[in-house]
């Protein structure tokens, strides 16, 4: 029974150690130290205001197009 106990607690000792050291997870910052992703963020920003500005003219020239039929 003894045997049982401490074969048990060593294993849950040895899984809470992995989980321990999973938790942390690797370092990267050497791998993506040199990288420099402001201009593809600028070039995405760039592209989602040019799609911004055409859902709002096309919105826009449909309610006109409304007003300009006689609806609401």
């Amino acid at each position: 029974m003894k045997q049982a106990y401490l074969f048990l607690l060593s294993v849950w000792l040895f899984l809470m150690s992995m989980a321990a050291r999973a938790a942390t997870g690797p370092d990267f910052t050497t791998l993506t130290a040199a990288v420099d992703y402001s201009t593809a963020i600028a070039a995405i920003l760039v592209v989602m205001a040019g799609l911004a500005g055409v859902y709002i003219v096309m919105s826009g020239g449909s309610m006109i197009l409304q007003k300009l039929r006689g609806g609401r």
